[in-house]
């Protein structure tokens, strides 16, 4: 392994993700200072405008290539999609039993939207990295989960949540062709052009994402101030929706583990299908909930929020666990490489 590679540690305390603590600065700040009037409509143009550039990134990043090279290990990404659109939407479609007693309509709403949202790909990674499981798949299986998630999440959010998403007119639904896809197809149009570009200057690319996330959440948590909808969201009511999230995130970590085994994979693709199957992505998520959702968008990312950093935290326990287990036998031939063999296993800071 070269000595210019560094592999990604975590702290040895639970870590509490650092942009995580710019999000919740973000929406602090909204509280304080809520954009209003004419500050309001500069802040949305913002936002709508962030929303745009962030699908033209994802379009302009994804190799289509690196994409169908990874459909040979298409059993593994098969059960990461059914875990991440199916069990997990079935499981949102559950917590309707804990409205009014447990959550609110608006968190339950939330809660289902969270259930729909692509899974992660960077902490997948890593994680997968770090228990020593197949990282190639990993990266594959995040990368499908997140192309599909950009057609299929507006989709499911339309067909499950209805009214609760704000109101799927014809009108939303052209917002969101004009907002998520159109874009995002702009950006895989030209990649042939700009991809260069977007490697040379990933880093300041990065946090050109995360900047204009955090606005996405300044405006919407803005919207909700000014309407005063967070007056329902009581301290019982958010240790209640902590709860029924960190149930969730054990049933899909259970799942995720033994369900791989019973369908046949060995370790190294059942780490990758635990991490790449039980997580929901941030970044994909803000964005679409402030064209799904309007100016009910801050409790509908409440949940997300909430469960995006939760899951951080119980992954980096389970990945050190993993990470202590025996040298596992190697994999029968014709599977893929194990992590240690493939350059995408060292996780550069």
């Amino acid at each position: 392994m070269s000595s210019r590679r560094r592999t990604l540690t975590l702290p040895s305390w639970l870590p509490v993700d650092a942009y995580i603590l710019a999000l919740v600065g973000t929406v602090v700040l909204a509280a304080l200072l809520p954009a209003r009037g004419m500050a309001a409509d500069v802040a949305g143009g913002a936002s709508t405008g962030a929303v745009a550039l962030l699908f033209f990134l994802y379009g302009a990043r994804l190799s289509t290539a690196e994409a169908l090279d990874g459909l040979k290990h298409w059993r593994l990404h098969l059960t990461v999609l059914a875990c991440t659109f199916l069990v997990f939407p079935l499981l949102g479609l559950a917590s309707k039993g804990l409205v009014p007693f447990v959550l609110t309509p608006e968190l339950q709403a939330g809660f289902l939207f969270l259930c729909l949202v692509p899974s992660t790909i960077q902490s997948s990674i890593a994680f997968t990295s770090i228990a020593r499981g197949n990282v190639p798949a990993a990266i594959c299986a995040g990368s499908f989960s997140s192309l599909t998630g950009i057609f299929l999440t507006p989709l499911l959010a339309a067909l499950l949540l209805g009214s609760a998403g704000g109101g799927f007119s014809a009108d939303s639904l052209l917002k969101i062709v004009l907002q998520l896809l159109v874009p995002f197809l702009a950006g895989q149009l030209l990649r042939r052009w700009v991809g260069g570009f977007l490697t040379r200057h990933k880093k300041v690319l990065g946090l050109v994402d995360r900047g204009s996330i955090l606005l996405v959440v300044y405006t919407a948590f803005s919207e909700g101030m000014v309407a005063g909808i967070w007056s329902q969201v009581t301290p019982a009511r958010l240790g209640a929706l902590l709860a029924a999230e960190a149930v969730l995130l054990a049933v899909m970590l259970a799942l995720t583990w033994y369900g791989a085994r019973r369908l046949g994979f060995g370790r190294e693709d059942r780490i990758a299908v635990q991490f790449a199957g039980s997580k929901k992505s941030l970044a994909a998520g803000l964005p679409m909930a402030s064209v799904l959702f309007g100016a009910h968008a801050s409790l509908a990312v409440l949940p997300l929020m909430l469960f995006h950093q939760m899951q951080l935290m119980v992954c980096a326990v389970i990945a050190k666990r993993r990470s202590r287990d025996p040298e596992p036998v190697r994999e029968p031939a014709g599977t893929d490489a194990g992590p240690l063999s493939h350059p995408a296993a060292t996780v550069t800071s």
